[in-house]
């Protein structure tokens, strides 16, 4: 479930282009390198353009908390490591996430199209984004991909009350004919925890389901749910799904779980440190040689989708998308003044 917490009315429309600079100026003067800087200003502004505020330009903050309090290196230099196979490996270093992503992807798209699969495995690395904009960046090579990455315990498995899980998203990604590849992206926990912070910086409530306070009992307080548990969409499956994550992006690559990311942490409130798994698939490999074949098939399925009135996942993001390219990307006045008080 996907919540969006009352945005104030007053806002500031800036141009993709001004955000962007804003971003980078700031992680710039919060003493990351200029590629870290860059990487790192393209993956908030993405999210903000994107109408995706607890993974917009926000994350700037949360960024900005945890070089202050966290071992996070903010001039690291990934490092790729020998291409094994279909197997790309990049070590962030304790650095952030997207460079050290944008640096192992043109191996990841050269395995996948040497093999016809390819995982990217991400180790190290302090995660805070959404998947996908790594997604979107495969399915623009014409490659369908799967991203996987757990986080800081702060989900209770169903039937309990204690963390264990992180909120470990799952993204998929499909290339279509067009601009607009078919992506989805969810956190397997009842509420991303984008949005569970934006509803304590609102003061709103969460909806019902989302977290147990300390004692176990439901909460739609966000900072009892915080203390306490937030919980797995679909009690039982999204669950298993979330073991899944912990098992494919920890256990499987050689990174931390979910509860070790935590410990980590000693209660400084940074950004999860822990590792990511990225798939990839190239259909011209995988379809027998029939590849357009298979493309009409895919598109004769989103049609049975789309014409019954349904959408498809991420029309509503594409669509606020080209609203923010044409007339600007709104950011909400108090936190744009936040913004800019970093980078001053």
């Amino acid at each position: 479930m996907r919540t969006a917490p009352p945005v104030p009315d007053e806002t500031v429309r800036l141009p993709v282009e001004d955000l962007l600079a804003l971003a980078g100026r700031v992680f710039l003067r919060l003493g990351l390198s200029p590629a870290h800087a860059e990487a790192m200003a393209r993956t908030v502004v993405a999210g903000q353009r994107d109408a995706c505020p607890s993974h917009g330009v926000y994350r700037i903050l949360s960024c900005a908390h945890t070089l202050g309090c966290a071992r996070v290196d903010p001039r690291a230099e990934p490092v790729l490591a020998a291409t094994s196979g279909a197997v790309v490996r990049v070590d962030a270093r304790y650095g952030f996430s997207p460079l050290a992503f944008e640096r192992g992807l043109p191996a990841l798209v050269a395995s996948t199209r040497e093999h016809g699969v390819g995982a990217l495995v991400l180790q190290h690395c302090f995660h805070f984004s959404a998947l996908w904009p790594e997604v979107e960046a495969i399915t623009a090579q014409g490659l369908a991909a799967l991203a996987l990455t757990s986080s800081h315990a702060w989900v209770a498995p169903a039937g309990g009350h204690a963390p264990v899980f992180g909120t470990n998203p799952i993204a998929f990604g499909w290339p279509r004919p067009g601009p607009h590849p078919f992506v989805f992206d969810f956190a397997t926990s009842a509420i991303a925890r984008g949005d569970l912070e934006l509803h304590r910086r609102h003061g709103t409530p969460l909806p019902p389901g989302c977290g147990v306070d300390s004692d176990g009992q439901p909460s739609t307080d966000p900072l009892a749910v915080a203390q306490g548990a937030m919980l797995a969409f679909g009690g039982h499956k999204g669950s298993a799904l979330s073991a899944m994550v912990e098992l494919m992006a920890g256990a499987l690559i050689g990174d931390w779980i979910s509860l070790e990311s935590r410990a980590f942490d000693a209660g400084a409130g940074a950004i999860p440190c822990h590792g990511e798994l990225v798939l990839a698939f190239d259909p011209a490999r995988l379809s027998g040689g029939d590849a357009t074949a298979q493309q009409q098939r895919a598109e004769q399925l989103f049609q049975a989708i789309t014409r019954q009135g349904a959408r498809l996942p991420s029309q509503r993001r594409f669509e606020a998308r080209a609203r923010s390219l044409a007339q600007g990307v709104s950011v909400p006045r108090a936190l744009y003044e936040e913004i800019l008080a970093l980078a001053d």
